[in-house]
């Protein structure tokens, strides 16, 4: 019930580019995105870029209010086609793990790509990322294939699938 409770008192959104707070919400994503990935798994440096790609989305969670407010956690997808989309970053602040916001924003990058009616959203993970293997398991993902050296040449990835 306490994850339940964490989760809801975040609030998740959409990031709109022409809101006046939007650069503020990407400085502070892009910050979590160094401190969680690894450099060379990181969009850090390419994170705006990222950003204009056509149908390309970005769903993130704040808590507080004003000047406390911060970003929580971020989930970024891209509907390439009306056929398939793909969850290509999730993260969450370690101090604000476990308490079901990546659910939520999964729940939302899902929910947007739903609405795109996109048939099929899929994602990689690393297999010993267990935490996160299990939760796109509880929202309903399976394992398609393994991918070797995916990430390096002795880091695989799931590829996990979603049909809508």
């Amino acid at each position: 019930m306490a994850a339940a409770a964490a989760a809801a008192a975040a609030t998740i959104l959409e990031l709109d580019p022409a809101h006046e707070r939007a650069g503020r919400v990407i400085e502070d994503i892009v910050r979590l995105e160094k401190r969680i990935f690894p450099k060379h798994e990181s969009l850090a440096r390419s994170f705006h870029d990222e950003l204009k790609r056509r149908n390309t989305g970005l769903i993130y969670s704040t808590t507080g209010a004003g000047d406390e407010e911060g970003v929580t956690g971020y989930a970024m997808y891209s509907c390439a086609t009306s056929l398939c989309a793909s969850i290509t970053k999730l993260a969450v602040k370690e101090s604000c793990r476990r308490q079901g916001l990546g659910e939520a924003l999964l729940q939302a990058a899902v929910e947007r790509c739903r609405r795109k009616q996109v048939q099929r959203v899929s994602l990689h993970v690393d297999p010993t990322r267990t935490a996160a293997v299990a939760l796109y398991q509880k929202a309903g993902f399976q394992v398609d294939a393994t991918l070797e050296g995916y990430y390096s040449p002795q880091r695989n990835a799931y590829r996990m699938y979603m049909d809508l």
